[in-house]
């Protein structure tokens, strides 16, 4: 049993999955399924590192992180109205995060050096964010493909840029994606995503790809790339296609941009 929990395909991929089933499953009625990305994301912490948080490094911020960030999608949606003024407030929010978790790292280094990677973190933190909480959270199919494609092109970029624990986490948010949106094919009825959903998948993704870029070896034009899977992802879907093949286009359009992403880390890795 130690050898099957110490595999690395079981801590960053059924792990979670079963974690993000079970949650999708059990608190769905209540409009909570979108807990399903943290509760997959922290089965992974919990195999792969644990929850200490000092000394307080950049991987354990972004771990409070993306356990704080579901907390706040609760309070978003059952407490106040989605409005355009509220997307852009969180995207300031994860621009800010974006900040908070890479400026100790950045600031070590030539400002020729920290620039590009850093603005390109609190960029695409801002823009992930922002554009998913308006324009995919209010459709659980789309937003749950666009975290399969954004957590799988991640985890697999992330490990193409040589850093395999970041690979596993961004593997576990798409498997907690993955659980939440095969509830829904296989019910034929959408759940409610929300804040609680997107900010779980976006301020995790987009913060472990940075992480990636500015710990390791990701080329920041693959992190821009990523940004875009959200926007592949809202692509035109047949509007009377059944459920199951409207979640299938929607995370297909996101894997070819993911795709991409994880080609550009690949070639530059040669």
């Amino acid at each position: 049993m130690n050898d099957l929990l110490s595999n690395p395909a079981v801590q960053g991929g059924v792990a979670p999955f079963v974690a993000g089933l079970v949650a999708t499953v059990l608190l769905g009625r209540f409009r909570l399924g979108g807990l399903a990305v943290a509760a997959a994301f922290a089965i992974a912490v919990y195999f792969i590192a644990g929850f200490g948080f000092t000394p307080l490094s950049a991987t354990r911020k972004i771990i409070l992180l993306g356990l704080a960030a579901p907390v706040a999608g609760i309070v978003v949606d059952f407490a106040f109205r989605p409005t355009r003024l509220g997307s852009y407030v969180l995207a300031i929010a994860g621009a800010a995060a974006a900040a908070w978790v890479f400026w100790p790292v950045l600031a070590q280094k030539d400002l020729e050096r920290a620039l590009l990677p850093g603005a390109t973190a609190v960029l695409a933190s801002a823009w992930v964010v922002g554009f998913s909480e308006q324009r995919l959270a209010g459709d659980s199919v789309r937003t749950a493909a666009s975290g399969l494609a954004l957590g799988l092109g991640t985890g697999i970029a992330a490990i193409f840029g040589a850093a395999l624990t970041y690979g596993l986490y961004g593997v576990a948010v798409a498997a907690g994606s993955g659980a939440f949106l095969l509830v829904q094919m296989v019910t034929g009825k959408r759940s409610y995503a929300g804040a609680t959903f997107t900010l779980s998948v976006t301020v995790v993704a987009i913060l472990i790809a940075s992480a990636a870029m500015i710990l390791a070896q990701l080329p920041w034009y693959s992190v821009v790339v990523l940004a875009l899977v959200p926007v592949a992802a809202n692509l035109p879907v047949p509007a009377g296609a059944a459920l199951w093949l409207q979640a299938v286009l929607a995370s297909l359009y996101g894997f070819v941009v993911a795709g991409i992403a994880c080609a550009l880390a690949w070639h530059a890795g040669g």
